[in-house]
């Protein structure tokens, strides 16, 4: 038995320094409240297990909705970034996304770096194994030495650690991520505490050594030499150029038939693996079996930093046995004598459901208590960090007795996860898409600042001086905006053989250049040295005038689609209402409305098995005004 003692009291205390208990002890402390973060090794702080990037679709997004909301992720990739690329430049600014390739030992490095000179901020190593509840009310945490930390709120961010399995073959073993140390107390903690755990599992790729392969018979995928950084606070005359290029290989006829002739030691069709996968992320021996009719699949060669010679093969998730591994590696072109460093694995692990979480990401169960990260059941970790940001704030929120603070659909990416979490649930890892999001020409990559940096002030995380800096972008954004709007340009020579050149119909009369500029086969710069006067205006107020003008009809629509949004969700559902007392809703839609809990009918109106009938039903019922309340 251990002795415990009193080690310490704290406004809030975060279990786990993955990159969502990073974000929530960092929006903890630079709120002002007294934080711990809590972590069982302090060489895994950010670490990165798995692909060693940060971005992508929608995934960027979140990283700028971070920063803007004075998150620490887009600062730290952008300091440690060994390549930048801008995806689907062809396509429309709905979907563009920054992606970078992270230099993953120097990542987790600056963000420890920052953590350990952050003010209010202690970071501690251990781990906690025992919640002290309270009452109903969680007030801190107790640790493996017997270390009792008290606190008037927690936040866990466990990730894969909880109850964590690595499964190779026939093989699984009690681990965290990269062979790191479980945490299996905490889990029964929870279950003895009354929550609903599940389990998922998620995956990686064997690593390989860079200069056991031949990039002669590669693709090579080099960085973009336009500079693009995810924080709005680093400057372009930062950015590298001397990037470190990935290449680009496939698997082939060879790889699949070595893959089945192995199914039969595959952990997913034996039975080993038990834990639930990401659709969207599958190994490679899924993606054999699934998509059988495919002929290849894409691998992606990633450095994992520039002082390492470690690869991670992006596309060969496995868990296929540690000896079939290396021969499926060695059947791919460029990789026939690549020396395996490190083996791919599958890991199970426990997730909260959920349905058991509040909209500020607060426990239903146990107030005070707040999860974040994969411990939600989401995958990535731009996801966790959004949810670690979200679920920070809204804890020192709580204790201080302030309003919650809350991200629509409409807002952020942040809030489109938060709701298709607390909402909707999930039965396998979430990932963001940017399919989820209704309003996705309103939630760009290139506004995420313009749509959050008040809502960063007001919460105390953005400095004067940047709030400075955003305020004039925002004028000057107008300010080109009502100019390009009252400049006409006249159907000169040598603007109609521009316009010929470009494909575009000539002009008949005068026209503003900012009608002009709506064409699709425009733009901005195109088109500005028309104009009589010429104003110097920088890359992203170009970007903003551009959108702003080239979308307005399709903006204007989205924003219509919102307001009707909004008053819906003006519409509250009294707390503890019994839906049992509403005659005429579906047996099932009842059942979800009691699992849920909605806080509006808007959030209502969007829970599976939840018909608009059923939402009639519940509105006409709220307006009568003679409610029944569950008794508790």
């Amino acid at each position: 038995m251990v002795t415990t003692y009193e080690a310490g009291n704290y406004d809030v205390i975060v279990v786990g320094a993955g990159h969502a208990g990073s974000e929530a002890a960092l929006a903890s402390a630079r709120m002002g409240a007294k934080t711990l973060l809590l972590t069982m090794n302090l060489e895994m702080v950010a670490f990165m297990p798995c692909n060693p990037s940060v971005g992508g679709p929608a995934k960027g997004v979140v990283v700028r909705e971070i920063d803007a909301l004075g998150g620490e992720m887009g600062r730290n990739i952008d300091k440690t970034y060994i390549q930048m690329r801008m995806l689907n430049t062809g396509k429309g600014p709905a979907v563009r996304a920054l992606r970078a390739q992270a230099d993953k030992h120097l990542y987790a490095q600056e963000m420890k770096k920052t953590i350990e000179q952050q003010e209010n901020l202690d970071l501690k190593q251990g781990i906690a194994e025992r919640l002290i509840v309270e009452d109903g009310v969680c007030k801190g945490v107790v640790s493996h030495t017997g270390a009792i930390y008290r606190s008037k709120a927690v936040v866990l961010t466990a990730g894969t650690s909880s109850r964590g399995q690595i499964i190779i073959g026939e093989l699984k073993y009690s681990s965290g991520a990269n062979n790191s140390q479980p945490s299996i107390k905490l889990s029964e903690n929870l279950l003895e505490l009354g929550f609903e755990l599940a389990r998922f599992k998620t995956g990686t790729p064997p690593r390989v050594k860079s200069s056991s392969i031949d990039y002669s018979k590669t693709e090579i995928q080099p960085g973009d030499e336009t500079p693009n950084l995810f924080s709005f606070t680093s400057k372009d005359e930062d950015y590298r150029y001397d990037q470190i290029p990935c290449w680009l290989t496939y698997t082939n006829e060879g790889t699949h038939e070595k893959i089945r002739e192995n199914l039969h030691r595959a952990p997913m069709f034996t039975g080993i693996v038990e834990g639930v996968g990401a659709r969207y992320c599958p190994s490679i021996e899924d993606k054999i079996v699934r998509f059988s009719d495919k002929p290849r699949h894409q691998i992606f060669l990633e450095p994992e930093g520039e002082n390492t010679e470690e690869v991670y093969i992006q596309g060969l998730s496995t868990s296929l046995p540690e000896d079939v591994q290396i021969q499926m590696i060695h059947t791919v072109e460029g990789l026939e004598k690549a020396e395996m460093m490190r083996t791919g694995y599958a890991i199970e692990y426990d997730v909260v459901i959920p349905h058991q979480l509040k909209n500020t990401f607060e426990t239903k169960i146990v107030e005070n208590l707040f999860t974040a990260g994969q411990m939600n059941g989401t995958s990535g970790y731009e996801e966790a960090a959004g949810q670690g940001l979200y679920a920070g704030i809204n804890a020192v929120r709580k204790i201080r007795g302030e309003e919650s603070f809350i991200l629509g659909r409409s807002d952020a990416y942040i809030g489109v996860l938060v709701d298709d979490l607390v909402t909707k649930g999930t039965t396998e890892p979430y990932r963001l898409l940017t399919s989820r999001a209704e309003y996705r020409l309103l939630l760009r990559h290139d506004n995420a600042d313009l749509r959050l940096t008040e809502k960063g002030r007001e919460l105390g995380l953005i400095s004067d001086e940047r709030y400075a800096a955003f305020q004039e972008k925002q004028a000057a954004i107008q300010a080109e905006i009502k100019r390009i709007q009252s400049i006409r340009l006249k159907p000169t020579e040598q603007l109609q053989s521009f316009l010929a050149e470009k494909e575009s119909a000539e002009l008949k009369d005068g026209i503003l250049l900012s009608d002009l500029l709506k064409r699709p086969e425009l733009s901005y710069d195109d088109l500005i040295g028309f104009a009589e006067e010429e104003v110097v205006v920088s890359r992203e107020v170009k970007e903003q005038v551009e959108i702003s003008v080239k979308y307005e009809g399709y903006i204007a629509k989205a924003i219509e689609k919102v307001e009707k949004l909004k008053r819906m969700e003006a519409k509250r559902i009294p707390s503890n209402i019994d839906y049992d007392a509403i005659n005429g809703l579906a047996t099932e839609a009842r059942q979800r409305l009691k699992l849920i809990q909605p806080e509006t009918i808007a959030q209502a109106s969007r829970i599976s098995g939840v018909n608009p009938a059923d939402v009639s039903i519940l509105m006409v019922y709220i307006e009568q005004g003679k409610i029944a309340k569950v008794q508790e």
